[in-house]
């Protein structure tokens, strides 16, 4: 039956509801009780229906009508069940159902903790067919359609995000990533909105009142999450055979011309290399990027449609190279989860490393073979490993894998460890394995698992079967358990040779469920520098809590210095030793190897925060060694941590020769640089060293354009970043400087800008009215509400903020529960960092001790507190 006959056919089965057979019994309504059907998506009860239903079909129609808050729409689910001698739970929540008939009899249309129940007296064995008529919510915010009005133009645009379990707020299904289903869409909506959706549309025609119904053709079997469409005026840029549609909202399309064509390039070397590498065919029948407006994520893997954060493609600041390369980061990211994700997905949301460690690391891998010229593991370094070990040496971290008993609280999942420790961790193990080894091993895992589910000791079996090693024990401390190694060397020379080298690990942090005997099996490279420049290497592999490094048959020369992380293949926290952290300090600015330069200045910079190096001395180190530096990366990174020390863990004193130095350095530098990024790289840390006259004077002056850069038109958000800087230092032009740029830029993404701005306010009558939206206007779109939050509480301001610290802990709860994904950390991230005294530690340790925050929000406060109490004990040791 065609998709247009089955509506019909749809609508004339399912009359509004008067009186029913089932309904009236009530033993057919519910075989247990209410209370006994739990919220959320348990792990039993998704096992249980994993067990029992397969051969999943959904047929989806959706009336699309602008500015309403709900969406009509009809479904058919025809499934097989095994056993048919039970109930059996459908989810569906946050709407409404009409009416709804199983195997062509009424049933209650009953809504009990996000579940419809289908009695067992109506179920059959073999093929069941569900039809419902219902409606689902859309909203600017907390809703899984969302709406976003374009204040250039006015035109409106619908999307879907479901991940991870909230396409049952959307429609009726099995909201579970085991279940994987065959959709089939049709949408009605204005003649002039495009719908895109997970296939190609099969046919269009009109609907009547200026509407038109586009049919798409049925999907390969994919999970609920990943099933999706995005409805609006959307044009299609740079359309070209060969290459991946770009659909961006029509008011940005002329400024979408310059970066679309880069992105499909990318996209398209990325679909030929991902084929190749993993010996699979690009795994849907067509594939489609849709650029979305203040998307909540960077991007969401939709099967043949991925979601691109439309901020992510076309820059609102002026670019830089880096830029262009974290660019094509996220649409390979994007890209190889059409293999890692929707092809090949985990069992269950315990396992979502397997989806985005593996997206995130293969990303890279193929960076580094398109772009061999580009330092690929050095920006892998950079931008994974200090994110990971930021959560990792924090009581809050979590094993890869992670126990989520409930899909609902499967938003725990997502964080650092899972996108940047597991591609660390997958790494290692390519080290480990080989590079023929590792990708066999990867061919293997998708074979066996073709358009279906697996976990993670099927990926370590395939790659057992590739390289013929046992895996057992490096899986278990990798995957099973929390916290990391910390290594340390000790070395000693004697007559000018190295004599003795040893490595230890212990772990970073002892835990409950720890012991100080836990082993990390690591392999790694180490570097031997020398007084005049040189450095040897060595391979060292510990399988024990400590060893000696075998240093070859003719032994080494005696080092200035050593590091056991050459080449950055292992993971853990690799300290240098007080002797080598000196004599790094004294060479490191003249080290010529960019990736070992760019290793230590982070070794240097993870002494700082282990309290053994004094934040005001690497601030000073980084200042003088910065004009030279001509890596754009390292450089940003340098100027990044020389403001957190100037801005947190130093003396007022110490912080005001800091941030002159800094301010007069970075307007020398974005002046005369002789490199053009770089000189962007410089002007966008005059804000964060500009609260003195001279840096204050110099914002002001590339505002009003008395001031310029050479080579570099500021953009959208550079000009906006200077204004919030402005009013949060309580300059005197302040005002008049904000009512001249809400002048000139009165776009809708400058009514966000202006929005963000004006949360920098140094007053507490702004940062009351702030607070009450953030928790209590619907209206308002997250994403204006996230990108506020650092202006809110900006790093001068945590006398005024440090009140509000108590009640952001009070609102977890609510924020979770309505909230994405990310938002929780970004909340929790934002209020913590903007304090520094031991009274606001004291807060959130009191809060954590008698407000009894479930497990998952705990650790989520541990792991936010632990820069807070690092800041506490750093002060305290230098802060003078």
């Amino acid at each position: 039956m065609l998709f247009a006959d089955w509506r019909a056919a749809a609508l004339a089965l399912l009359p509004l509801m008067t009186t029913t057979s089932l309904a009236a019994n009530p033993a057919t309504n519910l075989s247990t009780s209410p209370a006994a059907i739990p919220d959320g998506v348990p792990r039993a009860l998704a096992q249980e229906r994993a067990a029992r239903v397969s051969d999943l079909h959904y047929q989806l129609s959706y009336r699309l009508v602008p500015h309403a808050p709900t969406t009509d729409a009809t479904e058919q689910i025809r499934f097989e069940l095994r056993d048919a001698g039970k109930p059996l739970l459908l989810d569906f929540r946050d709407g409404q159902i009409a009416d709804i008939r199983l195997n062509g009899a009424d049933i209650p249309a009953q809504i009990v903790n996000g579940h419809v129940l289908l009695p067992a007296q109506v179920l059959q064995t073999g093929e069941n067919v569900v039809d419902a008529r219902f409606t689902a919510n859309i909203g600017v915010a907390g809703k899984a359609i969302t709406r976003f009005d374009d204040h250039d133009d006015g035109a409106e645009y619908l999307y879907t995000l479901f991940v991870p379990m909230d396409a049952s707020m959307a429609l009726l299904c099995f909201d579970q990533p085991d279940l994987k289903g065959r959709f089939t869409l049709q949408i009605t909506a204005p003649d002039d909105w495009t719908v895109i959706a997970n296939s190609a549309p099969a046919a269009t025609r009109p609907a009547g009142d200026g509407f038109r119904t586009t049919d798409f053709g049925a999907t390969e079997p994919i999970s609920t999450y990943l099933f999706a469409f995005a409805a609006g005026p959307f044009v299609n840029v740079h359309p070209e055979q060969g290459m991946p549609n770009v659909w961006v909202r029509k008011s940005q399309a002329a400024k979408a011309e310059d970066a679309v064509p880069a992105v499909q390039q990318t996209a398209a070397e990325g679909i030929r290399y991902l084929s190749n590498y993993f010996a699979q065919p690009f795994p849907f029948p067509k594939y489609e990027m849709v650029l979305i407006p203040g998307f909540a994520y960077g991007g969401m893997e939709h099967a043949g449609a991925t979601f691109l954060r439309e901020e992510s493609v076309i820059f609102r600041t002026a670019p830089t190279a880096i830029n262009r390369l974290n660019r094509d980061v996220v649409v390979l990211h994007e890209l190889t989860h059409q293999w890692f994700g929707d092809f090949t997905t985990m069992r269950w949301f315990d396992d979502l490393w397997l989806k985005e460690g593996f997206a995130q690391y293969m990303a890279y891998k193929a960076l580094a073979d398109l772009r061999p010229n580009e330092d690929i593991w050095q920006r892998f370094y950079q931008s994974i490993k200090p994110a990971a070990y930021g959560i990792d040496e924090t009581p809050g971290t979590t094993p890869i894998y992670q126990d989520i008993p409930n899909l609902k609280d499967a938003k725990s999942a997502y964080g650092a460890i899972v996108y940047e420790k597991a591609p660390g961790v997958l790494k290692q193990l390519n080290y480990v394995l080989g590079d023929e080894a590792f990708q066999r091993g990867l061919q293997i895992y998708l074979a066996q698992h073709k358009y279906g589910n697996a976990t993670w000791s099927d990926l370590i079996d395939a790659f057992q079967s590739a390289s013929g090693r046992n895996l057992t024990a490096w899986a278990d401390m990798w995957i099973r358990h929390r916290g990391m190694p910390r290594v340390e060397v000790s070395w000693s020379c004697q007559g000018g040779r190295l004599s003795e080298l040893r490595l230890t690990q212990h772990p970073f942090l002892q835990y409950e469920t720890s012991g100080a005997d836990e082993v990390w099996p690591i392999a790694t490279g180490i570097a031997l520098g020398y007084p005049d420049g040189s450095v040897g290497t060595l391979r060292a592999e510990l399988q024990t809590q400590s060893a000696e490094v075998p240093l070859g048959p003719e032994g080494q020369a005696c080092p200035a210095w050593v590091y056991a992380n050459n080449n950055d293949h292992a993971y853990g926290l690799f300290l240098l030793d007080a002797k080598s952290r000196g004599a790094v300090m004294q060479q490191i600015a003249t080290m010529p190897d960019l990736f070992r330069r760019t290793l230590l200045w982070g070794s240097l910079w993870d002494s700082v925060r282990e309290v053994e190096l004094d934040p005001a001395a690497y601030a000073k180190l980084a200042l003088d060694a910065l004009p030279a530096e001509h890596d754009e990366l390292l450089a940003a990174s340098l100027l990044a941590r020389t403001d957190t020390a100037a801005h947190r863990y130093v003396g007022a004193a110490q912080q005001r020769g800091l941030l002159l130095q800094g301010a007069q350095t970075a307007i020398d530098r974005m002046i005369h640089d002789p490199d053009h990024d770089l000189r962007i790289v410089w002007f966008r840390s005059l804000a964060g060293f500009g609260a003195q006259g001279v840096g204050q004077a110099a914002m002001k002056q590339l505002l009003s354009g008395q001031l310029t850069i050479p080579g570099v038109t500021l953009r959208q958000q550079d000009r906006w970043s200077l204004v919030t800087a402005l009013i949060a230092y309580g300059d005197r032009d302040a005002d008049t400087v904000f009512a001249a740029e809400q002048k000139r830029d009165s776009s809708g993404d400058g009514l966000k800008f202006a929005y963000v701005a004006q949360a920098a306010r140094p007053d507490a009558a702004t940062k009351a009215h702030y607070f009450d939206e953030y928790l209590h206007n619907p209206q308002r779109s997250e994403d204006w509400i996230q990108s506020s939050l650092g202006a809110f509480n900006y790093w001068s301001q945590s006398q005024l903020t440090a009140p509000y610290l108590q009640p952001s802990l009070e609102a977890l709860e609510q924020v979770k529960r309505e909230r994405k994904i990310f938002f929780l950390v970004a909340w929790l991230d934002a209020f913590m960092d903007g304090q520094q005294s031991q009274a606001s530690l004291d807060v959130v340790r009191n809060y954590l001790a008698t407000a009894n925050p479930d497990p998952d929000l705990r650790l989520k406060i541990l792991q936010a507190m632990d820069e807070l109490d690092r800041t506490v004990r750093i002060r305290a040791a230098y802060a003078h």
